[in-house]
């Protein structure tokens, strides 16, 4: 356990955000792995393994109910060194993460079908999308308890275990993605199903490797057998922090979906350009998702002890560091951002209509770092519910403007990713403006606690 309510607050968030980028990194790297290889079988394989990867935000949604609030119940529970709540919250995450992966394992194999019919701009594509996502979703399943895991740790401020692990399990995918994509040294290529079952592999090998690291070495909280009886009042301080976040994810979903279906008119070659140039910006959004990710445990143990004016500090910190990486990152995307695709693609259709998303997209990267640092502060506040209206905003100022678009003369595929800039840019306003309510409202409270 690290405690975080000592000591420089930006030291503290870097580094944190540091291994957690690391371990984020790696992550992601799951996809672009499966997309490189991929890419080499054709544009409806690409197309069709972008549209099933959105299918992940689902998952995601319902992982970031359990991470967030794990993470904040156990960061607070540091805070006011209150060992036997946080292991009580640790034990019942696990049990909710076992009931999660069963769920989507049987929803998951209902759905497959009519999602891939639903987006895919062809056959070839539906496919493709079908033949992925039955080999990875049980590994989609298996994340649940790889985010029960890590975010216990990262709410006592531990990351770099998390992040060794991932590392290792990316390691396995990058040698196992061209044996069963490509076949290399057995001859029987699988195609994207071996693209969804690498990916499964590796995660299952990660799950080991937490499971073997709690048993071994982490002394704080631990697998505790009597405490797996539900708890239904600790379930409730779980969701009532989580279920607004996970939410979030799932506007995601809903976001990208809709982005999917107002371009297939455009063909496979848009939405492979469109599947290429977003698993490229989720690589980029890496350094601003770490710095909120830190801030979190940083804000939310500092929450737990008392300290306001650590918390407040905690915010601005977070803000500058996360607004000057995202600006690098935003020249450097105007500059060059051919440069990124090149490394999934050759096809230059495909690379067009991702640089061009990209160009425009890029000009809203310090708002969505903005965006991910004060949803970072509400998860640490304990209240996730102005995150989830922010997100909400955006899906509303997005979606109506860019229906109406599609339906206009002269229809293109940039006046998509115009409005898609213009939502993220309003979000964030909308979103420091109730962070600072809220900051202002736990002062009062605070002011209204001291005795006279």
């Amino acid at each position: 356990m690290q405690d975080l309510t000592q000591g420089s607050i930006s030291k503290h968030i870097i580094q944190m955000a540091v291994p957690i980028a690391v371990g984020m990194l790696f992550q992601t790297l799951y996809l672009l792995i499966d997309l490189y290889f991929v890419a080499r079988i054709g544009d409806a394989a690409i197309a069709g393994v972008g549209a099933a990867g959105n299918l992940t935000f689902v998952v995601m949604a319902l992982t970031q109910v359990l991470g967030v609030g794990t993470v904040a119940l156990i960061a607070q529970a540091v805070g006011r060194k209150d060992h036997d709540d946080a292991n009580l919250v640790f034990n019942q995450s696990l049990l909710i993460a076992t009931l999660c992966a069963a769920l989507t394992i049987v929803a998951g194999y209902f759905c497959i079908g009519p999602y891939m019919r639903t987006l895919g701009a062809d056959v070839a594509t539906q496919m493709a999308g079908i033949d992925y996502l039955n080999w990875y979703l049980p590994g989609l399943a298996l994340q649940f308890a790889i985010v029960a895991m890590g975010s216990a740790l990262r709410g006592t401020g531990i990351v770099k275990p998390t992040m060794m692990v991932q590392m290792l399990t990316v390691v396995l995918n990058a040698i196992l993605a061209p044996v069963l994509i490509a076949g290399w040294g057995t001859g029987h290529p699988l195609g994207v199903a071996g693209a969804g079952l690498a990916s499964t592999i590796a995660i299952a090998v990660g799950v080991v490797l937490l499971v073997l690291y709690f048993v071994k070495l982490e002394k704080f909280v631990g697998f505790e057998r009597q405490q797996w009886a539900p708890r239904l009042e600790t379930w409730t301080r779980i969701l009532r922090i989580g279920l607004p976040a996970g939410g979030e994810f799932a506007l995601m979903f809903v976001y990208m979906a809709v982005i999917y279906v107002l371009i297939r008119d455009f063909g496979a070659v848009a939405q492979a350009g469109f599947g290429v140039g977003g698993r490229v910006m989720q690589a980029i959004f890496l350094p601003a998702m770490a710095i909120a990710f830190a801030t979190s445990p940083v804000a939310a143990q500092n929450m737990g002890a008392g300290l306001f004016d650590r918390v407040r500090s905690t915010f601005r910190v977070a803000i500058g560091i996360g607004s000057a990486l995202m600006l690098v990152l935003t020249l450097i995307c105007q500059i060059k951002p051919e440069w990124f695709m090149r490394w999934f693609t050759q096809d230059a259709a495909v690379i067009a209509v991702a640089a061009e998303f990209l160009g425009y997209i890029s000009w809203n990267f310090v708002a969505q770092g903005i965006v991910f640092t004060c949803s970072g502060m509400f998860q640490a506040l304990g209240n996730t519910l102005p995150s989830l209206l922010s997100s909400g905003t955006r899906l509303l100022t997005f979606i109506l403007p860019a229906i109406w678009a599609s339906r206009q003369p002269g229809f293109q595929l940039h006046h998509v990713w115009i409005a898609s800039m213009v939502s993220v840019a309003l979000q964030a306003v909308f979103s420091l403006l109730l962070l600072r309510g809220q900051l202002q409202r736990r002062l009062q409270l605070k002011v209204a606690a001291v005795p006279a």
